[in-house]
């Protein structure tokens, strides 16, 4: 199977997949300065908003994996020309899924408060989290099932449908968030926090019902679920746990990170909150690259042709650099507008002036290491990532995260973290792949 590695072959999976990647931050983003700008309370409700994104986040991505799993599976399935053997599995992944997220929220619901309080939260923020969280939470297995049909339609290689999926959920909740959080007058309610929480719960209800619409009517994927199980889901499982392994230390790291923010102040924890945010926006605009690598070495992987995923990496990777470089360049030229965007209190602008230009100076950096995450992700080389974040999470992270608060660099020693954390990530794939993939098929 000649697979097509041109500049506009790789640019047709990764357009469409960069701009369905970029709507969920744009969603968090939004409901972050929309909350950021309320008349009163603004610093607590925002640094709420940021609090609980980065749990909530870190439940999504960690179970949300089934994403790269699925794909991986059914791409490689596709690259060897036998999807026929694998059309029952997304539907049963499906269904596990659906279980184990109703699970989680019926275990994290309750103790909301507790929770919240381990990040550090007091007084009026804690009060925010709580109101917050409770109302986003609903949304956590609808969000996870729609990631679920996603991860489908990457394995057969097909960005258009969750780019539409995508879309559509950032205009419903954009909407919403205007009108819930500030009101009409005579016909809805102010609503501020509470308001974000529900625009936001019923964008992913319609993501969900519009994403198994589009699985039903577009692909010739089975939706009705049936035994015996399909013999690749202890392989899909198996995926699965690796990477949740992985996001757990992905999101260990980023816990620290917001716990360490918190306790510098309610400005620190609001700059911070801000910056992660744009740097969660930058990595899915990459993303749309690695997502294109994912697909695309998925299907040579299962196709071995060892040869063309060489060539895809090197196109990939400078890509992804010049993505990077115009992220720098843009940031740059927005820097003093995003602070006036996000916050109305000056001293959350001073704190995020004088730190986030090294989030911005990173996005080269993350390019590599997102666009390699990427490629393994699609060859199903899950264990390796797993144990790299591992590694980069508790020998490069949190040690330097601890020495940088001893010398009292406050959110400059939480930047300078996060560059030691993602360096790792770049420099052990690349070395990896050139030892294992390259060297070992002789290319």
């Amino acid at each position: 199977m000649k697979i097509d590695l041109s500049f506009k072959a790789i640019n047709r999976l990764a357009i469409p997949a960069l701009i369905a990647g970029i709507a969920e931050p744009i969603i968090s983003a939004t409901d972050l300065a929309i909350i950021g700008n309320m008349p009163n309370h603004s610093a607590e409700a925002a640094a709420s908003v940021g609090i609980v994104s980065v749990f909530l986040n870190a439940l999504i991505w960690m179970l949300g994996q089934s994403r790269s799993a699925i794909s991986a599976i059914i791409s490689q399935y596709v690259g060897a020309n036998k999807l026929e053997a694998v059309k029952n599995l997304p539907i049963q992944a499906i269904f596990i899924i659906g279980v184990v997220s109703l699970f989680t929220l019926s275990i994290t619901y309750p103790f909301a408060r507790e929770i919240f309080s381990l990040y550090n939260a007091k007084g009026l923020v804690l009060d925010y989290c709580v109101d917050y969280y409770q109302i986003r939470a609903i949304g956590f297995p609808l969000i996870l099932i729609t990631f679920a049909i996603i991860g489908t339609f990457r394995g057969l290689q097909n960005t258009y449908y969750p780019m539409l999926i995508a879309l559509t959920g950032l205009v419903v909740n954009l909407g919403l968030d205007f009108v819930l959080v500030y009101g009409i007058e005579n016909y809805i309610p102010a609503m501020g926090l509470k308001g974000a929480a529900y625009a936001s719960v019923i964008s992913q209800g319609v993501m969900l019902l519009l994403a198994f619409y589009y699985l039903m009517t577009k692909t010739e994927i089975h939706i009705k679920f049936s035994f015996p199980f399909n013999k690749e889901i202890k392989r899909l499982l198996m995926m699965i746990l690796n990477l949740f392994i992985r996001t757990l230390s992905l999101n260990i790291a980023l816990t620290f990170a917001s716990a360490y923010a918190a306790n510098y102040g309610v400005a620190y924890i609001n700059a911070f909150t801000i910056g992660l945010n744009i740097w969660f926006l930058c990595a899915f605009v990459i993303d749309g690259y690695a997502s294109a690598g994912n697909m695309m070495s998925g299907k040579l992987f299962g196709a071995n042709d060892f040869e063309n995923l060489n060539v895809l990496r090197k196109k990939i990777i400078r890509y992804g650099l010049a993505v990077g470089l115009l992220l720098c360049v843009v940031l740059g030229g927005f820097y003093y507008p995003i602070g006036v965007l996000y916050s109305n209190n000056t001293e959350v602008r001073e704190v995020f002036y004088a730190t986030f230009w090294m989030a911005v100076l990173m996005q080269p950096l993350c390019a590599i290491a997102f666009i390699y995450d990427g490629m393994y992700k699609g060859m199903g080389k899950m264990k390796i990532l797993r144990n790299l974040l591992i590694a980069a999470t508790f020998i490069g992270f949190i040690p330097t995260l601890l020495l940088a608060d001893y010398f009292d660099w406050k959110l400059y020693g939480v930047w300078v973290a996060f560059y030691i954390w993602v360096f790792i990530r770049a420099i052990a794939l690349h070395f990896d792949f050139k030892k294992n993939i390259i060297l070992k098929n002789k290319l």
